[in-house]
């Protein structure tokens, strides 16, 4: 296998935005496409990284950007900065999120038929905003994500399959946020399901989580367990 990756530039409004796609060189014809959408940073190496690692599964992955070209958080106040405009104002981030849909979906190497994405934190909201929307992707894969739905949003019919990886000591995502979560989708008509993960905080995948006394923390067997669950859902939502 040879990975190779590519800059995608595109706009939306009067912003312009940079993702980068990862695909298995050496394979030709089009593939299934995973967006990886990032945490409260910005495009990341480490959302990169996992963009690279769905190749081994035979998918571009596509580490996206939703802040804008170059902008990036490398402090909290930076990232809180990059990231509260767009909790705050849903409607913009959808309409961000379905246009870098619309950019993967026209990639030469993408099969424009089967589409998922995964998130991570802020990310992890992303993706299920984007199954809210009755957008006619595959599956989505949230990761300790934020689980709230936007305020006034009218419920529409899930076509996504969706997966929920959370850990259940997650301060940002309490117990009856998961519960109200289940119930959204189940009103939605989605197929969906949670994996919760005991003894286990926000950002479980990020190896430099390490901020217990704010429930923020690494855990190798989370992290672990999460990723090799992935593995078969996408290929149920690609292939069956």
């Amino acid at each position: 296998m040879s990975i190779g990756t590519r800059a995608v530039e595109y706009t939306h409004g009067d912003k312009a935005f940079e993702g980068v796609l990862a695909f298995d060189n050496s394979r030709e014809g089009k593939r299934p496409a995973v967006l990886v959408f990032h945490g409260w940073e910005g495009r990341s190496e480490a959302q990169l990284d996992f963009a690279k690692k769905l190749t081994d599964w035979g998918y571009a992955g596509f580490a996206c950007d939703l802040y804008g070209k170059g902008l990036r958080g490398t402090t909290p106040d930076e990232c809180r900065a990059l990231m509260t405009p767009l909790v705050s104002d849903r409607a913009t981030l959808r309409d961000r999120i379905l246009k870098t849909v619309e950019t993967v979906r026209n990639q030469p190497e993408v099969d424009a038929t089967r589409v998922a994405a995964i998130g991570f934190c802020f990310g992890g909201l992303c993706v299920l905003d984007l199954a809210r929307t009755g957008a006619d992707v595959r599956g989505v894969a949230s990761f300790h994500g934020l689980l709230g739905r936007p305020e006034g949003l009218a419920e529409t019919e899930i076509k996504a399959k969706v997966m929920v990886f959370h850990g259940w000591d997650d301060p940002m995502a309490l117990p009856e946020d998961v519960v109200a979560l289940g119930r959204e989708l189940t009103r939605c008509k989605a197929d969906w399901q949670v994996h919760a993960y005991g003894g286990t905080m926000h950002a479980f995948m990020a190896p430099f989580a390490n901020d217990p006394a704010s429930g923020i923390l690494y855990s190798e067997k989370a992290s672990r367990r999460a990723w090799t669950s992935l593995a078969p859902f996408l290929a149920e939502v690609f292939f069956s």
